[in-house]
């Protein structure tokens, strides 16, 4: 089993940073493959909505019109079994670069102009994914009080994955370096084992 990480934080070794590590040792503890990619190392143009990549039918992502670094990372991701999307909460959301390739997924959707919604290239859901969410503010707040987590359900959604446990850290900004907490990272450690298929 293979699982990529797709880290959505300006910050390496930051709080979001930090938990994917635990995350992807439990991973790896269970037998895992594992990779981690930085989305902000990546030339990850915005999109234009021109809608180009939806237009033709298939199961494989539409191909874009832009010349940057998606079609691998997407070639990445058909590669994996698991997933695991990590952001910081950034006034309220995801953060910018997070936003950039979550908007750019809509090429697993075929949709040809004329037809009143898009359908997606990939509806059976064969891999599994995990969401870590950081915060300034208390988990649960940015549990209920933010859509960080239904944003980037909706783009795991997209890549034929399905959602099996979502971390929240709170309080993650009360300090410039701060340490996970030891409840956050054996968390994280045993969502890492169960993506990998391990208890």
């Amino acid at each position: 089993m293979k699982i990529l990480a797709l880290v959505g934080s300006y910050r390496k070794g930051g709080t979001c940073d930090s938990a994917v590590e635990e995350i992807l040792a439990g991973a790896r503890e269970a037998g895992a493959e594992t990779e981690k990619i930085y989305l902000l190392d990546k030339k990850l143009e915005y999109c234009t909505n021109c809608r180009s990549c939806t237009q033709e039918p298939g199961e494989h992502p539409g191909r874009c019109i832009l010349d940057d670094d998606m079609p691998g990372l997407l070639a990445e991701i058909e590669g994996v079994d698991g997933l695991v999307l990590a952001s910081p909460v950034n006034v309220g959301t995801v953060t910018a670069v997070m936003k950039t390739f979550l908007e750019r997924l809509v090429c697993f959707a075929y949709w040809p102009w004329g037809r009143p919604a898009p359908k997606m290239r990939k509806p059976s859901r064969n891999k599994s994914a995990l969401l870590v969410i950081s915060s300034a503010a208390p988990a649960m707040m940015t549990r209920w009080l933010t859509g960080t987590a239904g944003i980037m359900r909706k783009g795991v959604n997209f890549m034929g994955a399905r959602v099996v446990g979502t971390l929240y850290i709170g309080m993650a900004a009360d300090r410039p370096h701060r340490e996970l907490p030891a409840g956050v990272r054996s968390r994280a450690e045993r969502l890492g084992r169960k993506l990998a298929g391990g208890k």
